[in-house]
């Protein structure tokens, strides 16, 4: 049995594991990058090849050059292992992200490029080192969130670079096309982040059309309906519960 192969950025908990874990459930080998949660990337790796799917361990800092370099390097060595059930690759998931609250006034320099390091700066460098290894066709889906279209001061670098990471996506779908389709989703509230109580949590929940958070079953559904429908490109697809229709 032969697998085509998948590498996810942020893999190892949360949204990126459950992406991680729906793309082994359809049948691609799985490059799991982590940077620091090395715990959780080898239970997730472990929860994944129970079901027979090739899996390798990368932990890169995306921030640092180098970093991307070795997550493409352990990708290139795998492939030319000669192992046969490894294929072509073909998906890049860019789920890797931090948000680091703070205004326009308040937010450091440090915490400003590390998050646009990380959440923009870090896809597109993946997008063109993947883009080089798709000769024969692939997706690249980038993360981003509803965020990017609000005006939520107290979280100016996420959004700033939420909204870039979206305005990339287009450019590279035009640049990429017809032989690599590029296309993000946007979640709405589906795990709270470390910054957020529970009561404010539970009042964002009541406004949404909804009335309830996303499941990540919801989010991984889209991201099959991407992969599978070869005429969807340069499109941003939010799955929010209706949140983007609030003011």
């Amino acid at each position: 049995m032969s697998f085509p192969l998948a590498l996810v950025t942020g893999a190892a908990q949360r949204l990126g594991k459950g992406i991680a874990q729906y793309l082994g459930q359809r049948g691609y080998a799985i490059l799991l990058h982590y940077k620091s949660s090395e715990d959780e990337a080898l239970k997730t790796a472990a929860e994944i090849r129970k079901n027979g799917i090739p899996v390798q361990l990368v932990q890169a800092d995306l921030t640092q050059p180098e970093g991307i370099q070795r997550v493409f390097s352990v990708l290139d060595d795998w492939i030319a292992s000669g192992t046969k059930e490894i294929t072509n690759f073909r998906v890049l998931v860019n789920s890797a992200a931090t948000m680091i609250p703070g205004s326009p006034d308040e937010v450091s320099l440090k915490d400003w490029n590390s998050t646009l390091d990380l959440n923009l700066r870090a896809p597109f460098y993946c997008a063109q080192e993947s883009a080089k290894r798709m000769a024969q066709g692939g997706n690249i889906i980038n993360i981003s969130d509803i965020a990017a279209n609000k005006t939520w001061s107290n979280y100016a670098a996420y959004i700033t670079s939420k909204a870039g990471l979206e305005a990339m996506t287009r450019v590279l779908a035009r640049a990429y096309a017809p032989n690599i389709r590029v296309n993000g989703i946007a979640p709405g509230l589906v795990l709270p982040n470390a910054w957020i109580s529970k009561e404010q949590w539970e009042r964002l929940t009541a406004r949404l059309p909804l009335k309830r958070v996303g499941k990540i079953e919801e989010i991984t559904a889209t991201l099959g309906l991407l992969l599978d429908n070869e005429y969807i490109v340069g499109e941003i697809i939010a799955v929010d519960g209706g949140y983007s229709l609030l003011s």
